[in-house]
C-alpha cells in the first residue's frame, strides 16, 4: 500500500470510529433509523429532494423514527472489483467508507434508495453503490429483513422510472431485505417527473408517491423492530 492509500485509509477509519458511538447511542435509545440514499451525481437536486420528502413523511409516522439523508452527489464511489471478496482487505478505499457506518448502525430499520432514470436505467453511481453493498453480505447478511423502498426521477412522466425501481429492487433481494412499495398510486415505488426545471415539488403526483413510500417504509420498519 503506497503512502497516499495509507493516509486515506487512516482518515476513513477515523471517520467511521467517530460515528460509531453516536450510532450506538441512538440504538440504545430505542430509535429506529431510516436512511435515504440519493444516487444522483447532481448533488442536492431532484433525486435528493425526492428522497428527503420520503424521509420527512417517514419521520411523521412515529416518534421513534429518526431519518438520515445520504446524498452521493459529488462523492467518489467506484464499483465492486471483480473477484474481490469482502473482508479480505481488497475493498476499494473511497467515499463509500464514509457512509458505511450508517448502513451498519444497530438502529437501522429501513432504507429508501433513489436514482434518476438515465436511458431507462439506474445511474452509474447507483449501480456502483449497490455493488459496494456486497460488504454487508459477509460474514452475515446485515441488511436481512430491513425495509427497503425505492424511488426514481425521470425527465418524462413515463421515463423508465418503474424499470429503475425494478432494477434496484432485484439487486436488494440479494440481501434478503423486505421490499416495500407505497400505498395507492405508488404500489411499486415512488415515481417522480422532473418537468419543472428542477423544482420537483411542483410534481404533485410524484411528491405524493414519495410521501406514501416513506410512510410504508416506516410502518414496515416499526413492525420489524
Amino acid at each position: 500500500m503506497d503512502r497516499r492509500k495509507f493516509v486515506r485509509k487512516a482518515l476513513y477509519s477515523g471517520a467511521a470510529a467517530s460515528l460509531a458511538p453516536t450510532l450506538a447511542e441512538a440504538g440504545q435509545a430505542g430509535k429506529i433509523r431510516i436512511v435515504g440514499v440519493s444516487c444522483s451525481p447532481r448533488k442536492g437536486k431532484t433525486t435528493a429532494m425526492s428522497v428527503k420528502v420520503a424521509l420527512d413523511a417517514a419521520k411523521e409516522v412515529d416518534p421513534r423514527i429518526v431519518v438520515e439523508l445520504i446524498d452521493l452527489g459529488g462523492k467518489d464511489i467506484a464499483g465492486w472489483s471483480g473477484g474481490a471478496k469482502p473482508g479480505e482487505g481488497q475493498e476499494v478505499m473511497d467515499d463509500f467508507q464514509l457512509i458505511l457506518p450508517s448502513l451498519k448502525a444497530p438502529d437501522l430499520g429501513g432504507i429508501i434508495i433513489g436514482s434518476p432514470s438515465y436511458f431507462r436505467s439506474m445511474s452509474a453511481l447507483c449501480k456502483a453503490f449497490l455493488e459496494r453493498l456486497a460488504v454487508l453480505r459477509s460474514p452475515k447478511l446485515m441488511l436481512a429483513d430491513k425495509a427497503v423502498g425505492v424511488l426514481s426521477v425521470g425527465a418524462y412522466r413515463n421515463g423508465g422510472q418503474e424499470l429503475v425501481i425494478s432494477q434496484i429492487q432485484a439487486a436488494m433481494l440479494c440481501h434478503e431485505v423486505i421490499l416495500v412499495g407505497g400505498k395507492p398510486r405508488a404500489h411499486q415505488g415512488a415515481t417522480l417527473w422532473n418537468a419543472y426545471k428542477d423544482d420537483i415539488m411542483k410534481d404533485e403526483f410524484g411528491i405524493a408517491t414519495a410521501k406514501q413510500l416513506g410512510i410504508r417504509v416506516a410502518e414496515a420498519a416499526l413492525r420489524q423492530a
